[in-house]
């Protein structure tokens, strides 16, 4: 695919403005790209308003259906009075608009910071939200949403790296570790049975929170999917096994203000930390046509970086072996 043959090369500044402006919203030329990669987002200025934030989605990555479900989540937790940044509707209560070839959703603009995880008082008070976020979640299922799982996030990540992008001298070795980390997720799944999966944000780092008066607000949820609570816990946690343990006290306090946690899911993080390591790889492998790709992550499908990932895997390998937190 030439690089000006993919469909984001068609997303100049003039086409932005003129989707906005078909949907009533007369813009006032400054458009600024903010930093997102899966889909393309602008800060749009607007005649006599506050700027609006615009979201192009990638085509062809989701359905309509399974956007309006992430949509139609984020207009529940709103119902809820939780702090949601939700698409904007238009007059006819509809969020998910069209111009040209492109889906896209305006959002009002949120101003705040990342949260500081490392501060245990924030972090109860996300664990208040998560609990609030999970109880609704588990009402109903999405229908046409995915479902986080071992096939989807790992098998088909690592056969991808390893048909189409490992080079020949790494191959043994990415095919050796990936395949025994696959067998290591499929006894720690055997071993903790059946969790219940639930509607969840599922990609809760910290560039995905908004930090301001003293509250989160929680934004993007494009990665929506089903899948247990716990997704959306450990990728707040950092540092050594003490600290990690703080952290999850201060989260499980409050979250149990609003909902039951089941202890045993904790068994499942570093089997999500692995899944979540190869979709990343064999995610920046199907994008890689993509132009900005390949300017933003030069280092990525270099010799050096192959090695690097096996070495990040064999740590992991060990990861899963050792003994998962505790509630204490």
């Amino acid at each position: 695919m030439s690089e000006c043959s993919h469909p984001f090369q068609l997303l100049t500044p003039t086409l932005v403005m003129d989707a906005i402006e078909s949907q009533g919203f007369p813009c006032d030329c400054r458009v600024f790209a903010l930093n997102s990669y899966e889909n393309r987002v602008y800060q749009v200025g607007i005649e006599d308003a506050q700027p609006l934030i615009a979201k192009f989605y990638r085509p062809d990555r989701w359905s309509v259906e399974q956007i309006q479900e992430e949509h139609d989540f984020c207009f529940e937790l709103v119902e809820h009075e939780l702090p949601i940044v939700a698409p904007v509707k238009d007059a006819h209560g509809k969020s998910l608009r069209q111009f040209d070839q492109f889906h896209f959703a305006l959002y009002p603009r949120q101003g705040g910071h990342a949260p500081e995880f490392d501060n245990l008082d924030n972090l109860k008070i996300l664990g208040r939200l998560l609990g609030r976020i999970h109880a609704a979640g588990a009402v109903k299922p999405f229908t046409h949403r995915p479902t986080l799982d071992r096939e989807s996030f790992g098998t088909n990540s690592v056969r991808l790296i390893e048909e189409s992008f490992i080079p020949d001298e790494y191959r043994a070795s990415y095919v050796a570790v990936t395949g025994q980390l696959l067998e290591a997720i499929d006894k720690i799944l055997d071993a903790v049975g059946e969790v219940r999966i639930i509607r969840t944000h599922g990609d809760c780092h910290a560039g995905n929170i908004l930090w301001r008066d003293n509250a989160p607000h929680f934004v993007d949820f494009d990665d929506a999917r089903m899948a247990p609570a716990v997704q959306d816990f450990w990728m707040m946690f950092s540092g050594e096994r003490p600290r990690q343990l703080a952290q999850l006290d201060s989260l499980l306090e409050g979250y149990r203000e609003f909902n039951d946690f089941d202890a045993k899911e904790l068994l499942l993080i570093e089997s999500l930390r692995t899944l979540r390591m190869l979709h990343y790889s064999a995610w920046l492998a199907r994008r890689w046509q993509d132009p900005l790709f390949p300017h933003t992550f030069f280092w990525f499908n270099t010799t050096r970086y192959w090695g690097e990932h096996i070495l990040e895997l064999r740590e992991q390998l060990a990861a899963l072996s050792e003994p998962a937190l505790q509630v204490q």
